[in-house]
C-alpha cells in the first residue's frame, strides 16, 4: 500500500503540475521579474498546488488503509490545507504579513493540539523534560519552519529538491530510532509528491512552487517532526541536521536583517544561496551545491547522530557550525543589490 500511494503521489503530482501550469498561463498568473526577483523571464507560479493535492490524496489513501492515524492525518490535511489555501491566495494577491502570521500560528497550535509539543529533548547523555515550554517551542518552531521554506524558495529547484532530500533521508533514522511507521509513510508520500513536481521546477524552471507549496511543505515537515519526537527525543536533532542548509541560511539572513533594522517581512534576495546564484551566474549550480552538501555532509552527520544518540546534540552543532561560516562568507543577510538574477 505504501509503495502504491507513493507512486500515485508522484504520478499525480507530475500530471497536476502540467495542468496547473497551463491554467496559470491562461489566467495570466505569472511571476513577472522586478528589482527583487531571482529570475529574468515571466514564469507561471502556484505549481505547489499540485504537490498539495497529490500528497493529500495519497495521504488519504494511507489513512483508509490504516497506515496513518487520525491525528497525523488531521494535521497534514487540515492544517496543511489551511496553510496552502492562504499561500494560494497570497500567490494571486498579496495578503498582509500580520494576517498570514495569524493563520500560521493557528495552524501550528492545531498541530501541537493533535500531536503534542516537544515532550523531551536529548542533550548529550541527558533527556530534558520540557513540559509546557515544549508546547510553546513547538508552536514557534513550526511557524519558523513553515516560513523558512518560503524564504528559501528563491531559485529554481532548491525548495523541491530540499524537500525530497529531507523526507527521504529521514526514513533510515526514523526506522533505526523505532519511530512509528506512520511518520515514515507520510514522509515518503510527501517526498514522492515533491519528486513529481521537481522536473517542472528544475532550472530553468517552467513553473514556480509559490507560497501555496513552500508554506505547505514547511508546515507538514514540521508536523512530521512533532509526530516523531513523541517516540524519540533524539529525532529533533536528526531533522535539524538534515535541514541544516535551510535552517542556517534562513536564520543567519533573518538575524542580520533584524540587526540592520530592516522590515523582515518584505521581499528581498539576500540569502546566501541568492548571492551565490548571482556570483556563479547559475541557479542550477547552486541547487546542485546544496544537494551535494546534503548528501556528502549532512546525511552522514544525521546517521552518526542516529547511531550515537548520546552525542546527537554535539553532532548537530558540529554539522551546522561550518554551514554558518559558509553562509556568512557567501553573504547571508548582506545589504541588498538590485537587478535580476541569472536563470
Amino acid at each position: 500500500m505504501l509503495a502504491g500511494s507513493s507512486i500515485a503521489a508522484l504520478l499525480t503530482s507530475t500530471l497536476l503540475t502540467a495542468l496547473v501550469r497551463r491554467w496559470a498561463v491562461l489566467r495570466g498568473t505569472l511571476d513577472v521579474p522586478n528589482s527583487r526577483s531571482s529570475h529574468a523571464t515571466a514564469t507561471p507560479r502556484g505549481g505547489g498546488l499540485a504537490i498539495v493535492l497529490a500528497a493529500s490524496v495519497a495521504l488519504g489513501m494511507l489513512a483508509l488503509a490504516g497506515a496513518i492515524g487520525a491525528p497525523l492525518l488531521w494535521v497534514l490535511i487540515g492544517g496543511g490545507g489551511v496553510v496552502a489555501l492562504v499561500g494560494f491566495a497570497d500567490d494571486r494577491r498579496p495578503i498582509a504579513a500580520g494576517a498570514r502570521l495569524v493563520v500560521h500560528l493557528g495552524a501550528a497550535v492545531w498541530a501541537v493540539f493533535w500531536l503534542g509539543g516537544l515532550p523531551a529533548i536529548a542533550v548529550n547523555q541527558h533527556v530534558v523534560q520540557l513540559g509546557w515550554t515544549g508546547d510553546l517551542l513547538a508552536v514557534l518552531a513550526t511557524v519558523w519552519v513553515l516560513n523558512l521554506f518560503n524564504f528559501m524558495d528563491g531559485i529554481d529547484g532548491i525548495a523541491a529538491s530540499e524537500a525530497v532530500f529531507v523526507t527521504s533521508a529521514a526514513l533510515l533514522p526514523l526506522t533505526l530510532c523505532g519511530v512509528s511507521g506512520e511518520v515514515s509513510a507520510a514522509s515518503l508520500t510527501v517526498g514522492a509528491a515533491c519528486l513529481g513536481f521537481l522536473p517542472w521546477n528544475w532550472p530553468p524552471a517552467k513553473i514556480f512552487m509559490g507560497d501555496v507549496g513552500s508554506g505547505y511543505l514547511g508546515y507538514v515537515i514540521a508536523a512530521m517532526v512533532l509526530a516523531a519526537v513523541q517516540h524519540s527525543p533524539v529525532i529533533a536533532w536528526i531533522w535539524l541536521i538534515l535541514g541544516g542548509v535551510f535552517f542556517v541560511d534562513a536564520t543567519a539572513t533573518l538575524i542580520r536583517r533584524v540587526l540592520r533594522g530592516e522590515r523582515v517581512y518584505l521581499a528581498h534576495r539576500t540569502h546566501a544561496y541568492q548571492w551565490l546564484a548571482r556570483r556563479w551566474g547559475s541557479h542550477r549550480r547552486v541547487t546542485f551545491a546544496v544537494m551535494l552538501v546534503n548528501v556528502v555532509w549532512l546525511l552522514p552527520c544525521a546517521l552518526l547522530a542516529t547511531l550515537r544518540p548520546g552525542y546527537a546534540a554535539l553532532t548537530a552543532l558540529t554539522a551546522l557550525v561550518p554551514l554558518v561560516a559558509v553562509a556568512i562568507v557567501a553573504g547571508a543577510g548582506r545589504g541588498e543589490r538590485h537587478g535580476p538574477e541569472p536563470s
